[in-house]
């Protein structure tokens, strides 16, 4: 028998790990005990502390600024061919403040379609004009509809129907309103994930795990330290991302603050869980990995972080809303951007907390320390 399987056979034999009765340090519970040391470990970690709060803020910071709110954009529209009707066309088409207009050949046209530099090549026809474009794109239908109706226009064309617009951007609405919930959600499941599940397996591998055995500490308890130290840590990343948000793009919680807190701590606990499931019965860093990104992946393309998951067909709906990032996100943003209270996100609050209860207890059950 080697050592290893003599350690094993000693390991069992012991009602420590998760059986043994709690022993109190002094006046302190030792949950509290390995709460504490747990954070004192991250603290000692700069790259972490990086990662947790100066990495989500610059996120936010560089997407706020690639989709910040700005003027609509012009239409790209080109005018193909030469002579009195392409002239003209031109003049009308300059004259309207919303078009961008240029005039191209046939092969400049084509090769501008082509690599997405216009939206719409206007040629003169017999009679008429006729529009190419690329109708898959929404942008070449804006477009068209757009040209369409300043060459009407310009043609002497009258409405029957006087119209009149009357636009207002309502706080909330923004695609920054929209991103921000997606980032904390996001940031809530990076961390749940990766903070807790690589360090786990980093500590098994390095042997540290099997020091703890030998130790009169419940298997529960060690898990939940870990869970509570890093929910700890997370609360400070939000609340930075939040500040952030707040001053720099004025986003704002439009429902109950605290709505909101109990939200992001059902989020908390729904990833730490996961974390600690992945890394369970994990031996080596590059399989923990990998669960992780199997884990992470669909959540990442499928959970509406940065854009609506309504554009996945209806039918995938139902499986999508069962994912805890796709809840998180929901809820996050019905609270936060739509006003609404706690209730009207029962079943995201329903999925969040069967996702963290569930997956802690099977890890409970199924974790190993060597």
């Amino acid at each position: 028998m080697t050592e290893d399987q003599r350690d094993n056979c000693n390991i069992d034999e012991r009602p420590r790990p998760g059986e043994g009765p709690a022993v109190e340090t002094g006046d302190y519970h030792p949950l509290w005990r390995l709460t504490q040391s747990r954070m004192l470990e991250f603290l000692r970690e700069p790259e972490a502390l990086f990662w947790v709060f100066v990495f989500p803020v610059l996120l936010a910071l560089a997407l706020g600024i690639a989709f910040r709110s700005q003027p609509p954009e012009k239409a790209r529209v080109a005018v193909v061919g030469q002579g009195t009707e392409a002239e003209r066309a031109l003049a009308i088409l300059g004259g309207s403040g919303e078009i961008a207009v240029s005039a191209l050949t046939e092969v400049q046209a084509a090769a501008a379609l082509r690599g997405g530099r216009i939206d719409v090549a206007v040629a003169p026809a017999d009679p008429g004009f006729e529009f190419r474009y690329d109708a898959t794109r929404p942008q070449s239908r804006t477009a068209r509809l757009t040209a369409a109706d300043a060459l009407e226009r310009g043609l002497g064309r009258k409405d029957v129907a006087e119209i009149r617009d009357r636009t207002r951007v309502e706080l909330g609405a923004r695609y920054i309103d929209f991103l921000i919930p997606g980032l904390l959600a996001m940031n809530l499941m990076g961390s749940g994930m990766w903070g807790i599940g690589y360090n786990l397996v980093n500590a098994r591998t390095k042997k540290l795990l099997k020091r703890m055995v030998v130790t009169p500490m419940r298997r529960t308890h060690y898990l939940l330290s870990v869970m509570l130290s890093r929910t700890a840590f997370l609360a400070l990343e939000m609340l930075a991302l939040m500040v952030f948000a707040r001053l720099v793009f004025g986003v704002t919680i439009h429902g109950s603050v605290a709505a909101f807190i109990f939200i992001l701590v059902l989020g908390m606990q729904a990833f730490a869980g996961l974390g600690l499931l992945v890394a369970a019965r994990s031996n080596t860093v590059e399989g923990v990995s990998g669960w992780i990104n199997f884990v992470m992946l669909p959540m990442w393309i499928l959970s509406g972080t940065f854009f609506s998951y309504e554009r996945f067909p209806a039918v995938f709906h139902p499986f999508i809303r069962l994912l805890p990032l796709t809840a998180l996100n929901d809820a996050l943003r019905a609270v936060m951007n739509d006003g609404l209270p706690l209730a009207k996100s029962w079943s995201e609050v329903l999925t969040l907390a069967a996702w963290g209860s569930v997956t802690f207890v099977v890890a409970v059950k199924i974790f190993k320390w060597q």
